[in-house]
């Protein structure tokens, strides 16, 4: 083996993603350097072959970073449905069913005070033989677990399973500007990896800008 052949074969990419719903890494290993500007959903390092590390000094690969505020910018101007704390529990769960989403920011005016899903309907109303009807918002709602645009995804998928919810209220300061679930997260986590695993794909079979 030639000298620059030997250099080449000690020095490898590391191309690591991480999916923290559950809590596993896979990385992916080629013999090859990514040259332009560097990927945005990705972690690349260059590492050289040692010996394995006992478990309790390996480090942790990086998450797939983003923001709340880039989810909300890909959802556009969908519509952000909300409800008051004086109106029944039918009426939630008729907004819920014709707008097919699975929770409600509860608004006094222009203050956030609470959130209301369908779990929170089935567990509280439903099992206890309560009449929908006649129970109001305010009686069953849950007290808000927030995140801002500028928290990561990460941040927000800890904030998820920490508190045991799918939908997190985004604010601005004391304005609400959004809502997210745990599929938006779980979505933007696949498409972030799958776009990645193309970038990495184009340049290994020569099919990227300025290949040829």
């Amino acid at each position: 083996m030639r000298r620059g052949s030997r250099k080449r074969a000690n020095i490898e990419i590391a191309f690591t993603l991480q999916c923290g719903i559950f809590g596993k890494s896979s990385e992916l290993s080629y013999g090859h350097l990514i040259p332009g500007p560097p990927l945005a959903l990705a972690s690349l390092r260059i590492i050289a072959p040692r010996s394995p590390q006992p478990p309790s000094k390996r480090k942790t690969p990086p998450m797939i970073t983003g923001t709340i505020n880039e989810i909300l910018s890909h959802k556009g101007s969908q519509p952000l449905w909300t409800i008051s704390p004086d109106a029944t529990v039918f009426d939630a769960i008729q907004m819920m069913a014709e707008k097919n989403i699975g929770a409600l920011p509860v608004m006094n005016g222009s203050r956030l005070v609470g959130t209301i899903s369908e779990r929170d309907y089935t567990r509280k109303v439903a099992i206890k033989g309560r009449s929908s009807r006649d129970t109001v918002v305010r009686d069953i709602l849950s007290s808000p677990v927030t995140a801002t645009p500028a928290h990561t995804i990460e941040e927000c998928m800890r904030l998820m399973t920490e508190h045991r919810v799918r939908h997190l209220p985004i604010v601005d300061g004391d304005r609400l500007v959004g809502l997210v679930s745990i599929g938006d997260l779980v979505n933007w986590i696949i498409s972030a990896q799958s776009v990645a695993l193309n970038q990495l794909e184009s340049y290994i079979t020569g099919h990227y800008p300025g290949a040829d």
